[in-house]
């Protein structure tokens, strides 16, 4: 994924940008995308967009109905806004200033005949305690980087600048560190540094390929898991591992198949995570915080995983192709009333709650042209 990570906006003659809003999903076919040469996972990257922004450009716009959808910024679609000169000014202005800030994507140009070549490649947003910040990773000179920037995009720091890959960052608990993957061609290794910025501490061998690290609420300890990616596209079993911060011991929790993106429950007490039960079929499972009393919660033949916990902990958000594309759901902490949130097109996957639990962030990528883009949509969750 060696795309430039920045897009500019294409101009029409009078100074204004040429493009067209996107809420109407486009029924069509998209492939997953591939797993990058150097490694597999990022396909989920992802570019950061702000529903305030969106709001502001379009405030007295006169448009089409909007369907009642995810929320995004910058895609074609079936309806446009209807523009003077000077309100087009004012989206032309709000563009550039998206396109200052690294990790925002310009909405792009709705052209036909002409082929897409640059594409905008972000990942892994996760957000801090405070919900205000988020951590997320941009490409710098072909590097994956870590950088925090504010929701309202007054503040980016670049946090690693080094010469190694870095991925799934996760933000701790009490606020004080970032976990993340450390990446070589050929070590994955999970490390921490200080949020603050700092020296970077690497916390696993690297005879072990680790991945997908999450914080138990305690901020003590890490659940991660071991690549089941080694040979791809083939799988490869996998094991749920828990290391101790203060003692650096680490014990398997989950072994015996494909078990990966582990999720800790708000309260700790029990741990989601996604199992491959066959080629075509992995499922959401709940465990206790032992390990014990595995149970599936999804029990759907599709691919339903990435489980995360709703800030009560009394609901879980997942994504599953079970109706075609990869699509964002929710459903209560034993199985029941699974309700898909938004209705989307393209590969939704990895959602992460809000504070406040009544919306879900998530990324959809989908293939464009020459190559693919990702961006991040935001759903309001329905009531339980």
């Amino acid at each position: 994924m060696d795309h430039d990570s920045r897009t500019h906006p294409v101009l029409s003659d009078d100074g204004a940008p040429a493009w067209a809003w996107s809420a109407a999903p486009v029924r069509a076919s998209i492939t997953p995308m591939p797993p990058s040469p150097r490694v597999r996972h990022r396909r989920r990257g992802c570019t950061v967009v702000r529903e305030d922004e969106m709001k502001e450009f379009t405030e007295n716009l006169t448009e089409t109905p909007r369907p009642d959808n995810a929320s995004q910024i910058g895609k074609t679609s079936s309806w446009e806004p209807v523009m003077n000169r000077s309100e087009r000014r004012k989206v032309h202005l709000t563009i550039l200033m998206l396109a200052a800030l690294p990790g925002t994507a310009s909405p792009q140009a709705a052209d036909t005949g002409a082929t897409q070549v640059t594409h905008s490649q972000n990942y892994d947003p996760s957000f801090a305690p405070d919900g205000q910040r988020f951590v997320y990773i941009s490409q710098v000179a072909g590097r994956e980087q870590l950088f925090i920037r504010s929701i309202d995009g007054s503040s980016l720091q670049q946090l690693t600048f080094d010469s190694v890959d870095h991925e799934d960052p996760a933000w701790s608990p009490d606020g004080r560190w970032i976990a993340f993957v450390r990446l070589s061609p050929t070590v994955e290794q999970i490390a921490r540094m200080p949020a603050a910025g700092g020296p970077v501490e690497v916390l696993t061998p690297a005879t072990e390929r680790a991945i997908h690290p999450n914080w138990a609420p305690d901020g003590r300890h890490l659940a991660y898991c071991t690549d089941d990616d080694l040979a791809p596209p083939k799988k490869n079993d996998a094991d749920i591992i828990v290391l101790d911060l203060e003692t650096h011991t680490r014990r398997v929790l989950i072994s015996g198949g494909v078990n990966t993106y582990p999720a800790w429950s708000p309260d700790g007490r029990s741990i989601a995570f996604r199992r491959m039960l066959g080629e075509h079929d992995s499922e959401v499972f709940l465990a206790d915080s032992s390990g014990g009393q595995q149970r599936n919660l999804t029990r759907n033949p599709a691919f339903d995983g990435w489980p995360a916990w709703a800030p009560d902990g009394r609901r879980l958000a997942f994504a599953s192709n079970r109706e075609g594309d990869y699509q964002i759901y929710v459903m209560r902490v034993d199985g029941t009333q699974v309700q898909r949130i938004a209705v989307t097109t393209g590969r939704g996957t990895a959602p992460k709650w809000t504070l406040d639990g009544t919306r879900v962030y998530f990324p959809i990528c989908r293939r464009q042209d020459d190559g693919y883009g990702c961006e991040i949509y935001s759903a309001t969750v329905p009531p339980d």
